[in-house]
C-alpha cells in the first residue's frame, strides 16, 4: 500500500511499529518528516508535506503510543 501525506492514521501506525519506544512528542518535525519519508511504503512528494499534515500524523502516532 502506498502511503501519502493524507494517510495520517496509517503512517502513525507504521511509525509506531518502526519506533515503538519513542514518544512521538519528543521529536521535532524535521525528524518526523525524515522518518515518514524513510518508511518503505511511503510514496508521495517529499516536499508536499505541511505543518498540518505532520501534526495529524504525530497525533495518530501518539494515539498508538498511548494505547500500548
Amino acid at each position: 500500500m502506498a502511503l501519502k501525506w493524507q494517510d495520517a492514521n496509517d503512517i502513525g501506525y507504521e511509525l509506531f511499529e518502526a519506533h515503538e519506544d519513542v514518544d512521538p512528542l519528543s521529536i521535532d518535525f524535521q525528524t518526523l518528516h525524515r522518518w515518514i519519508t524513510e518508511l518503505d511504503d511511503f510514496d508521495d512528494d517529499r516536499k508536499a508535506s505541511n505543518e498540518g499534515a505532520l501534526e495529524a500524523i504525530q497525533m495518530a502516532w501518539l494515539e498508538e503510543f498511548r494505547a500500548e
